[in-house]
């Protein structure tokens, strides 16, 4: 009789290990449906029109067209906001010089809801990025502050997942919207101050992964 139950033990604390093993072996993935980010309404777009070659700088259209030009400068910081973190592609979109998300003939038809004012950056070794661009308008007689959409992609997370959007420290449409919306700082703190050169705003956003991300895991 006491063989027979320190058999069942044996068996019982075997099958227990061997649970434990397979669900440690599993992946973060495979362990939780749920997509990192808490998933994201348009960031799939990120992918559309996507050039095979991504560097560290990119120069919208907007450069080019109406409007304040602006450059945006930023380091991609592992999850410990100090570890620079390289190969890290960053989707952009904004409005023009109008408000609006203009497409433009020729789009891919699936972009045309994000406009022609859209690029993407790949983090260098330094985890640095600069993107050259013109200042987004606000949407036409709304309440919601101008700002630079972000959808971000690392290379071992299983999803792309969206930060805070940039946006700007002299904006008069900022501190009252934020007062009914306050950021999430998702990835960081997407408010950003610009300064004046030689007719060019400049400002710095940089973006620190997983910071305030629901569901964050690496693969």
């Amino acid at each position: 009789m006491k063989q027979l139950i320190v058999c069942k033990l044996l068996l019982a604390f075997c099958l227990l290990i061997s649970c434990n093993s397979r669900t440690q072996n599993q992946s973060p993935a495979t362990r939780s449906n749920k997509p990192v980010g808490g998933g994201c309404d348009g960031c799939e777009l990120m992918y559309t029109g996507m050039p095979k070659q991504v560097d560290a700088t990119d120069t919208s259209e907007g450069w080019f067209e109406k409007g304040q030009r602006l450059i945006v400068n930023g380091t991609v910081f592992q999850q410990d906001g100090k570890t620079p973190a390289p190969g890290v592609i960053i989707y952009y979109w904004q409005t023009d010089n109008d408000g609006y998300y203009s497409p433009k003939p020729g789009m891919d038809p699936k972009a045309k809801i994000h406009g022609h004012l859209r690029g993407w950056v790949k983090t260098n070794e330094k985890g640095e990025y600069t993107i050259y661009t013109i200042r987004p308008a606000p949407y036409p007689n709304d309440v919601l502050p101008a700002h630079i959409h972000y959808s971000i992609r690392e290379p071992d997370v299983a999803n792309e997942y969206y930060s805070d959007d940039l946006n700007f420290t002299d904006d008069s449409l900022l501190a009252p919207y934020l007062k009914r919306y306050p950021q999430e700082n998702r990835a960081g703190n997407g408010v950003v101050q610009t300064v004046l050169q030689d007719g060019v705003q400049v400002c710095r956003r940089d973006i620190v992964l997983g910071l305030n991300i629901p569901d964050y895991r690496k693969e």
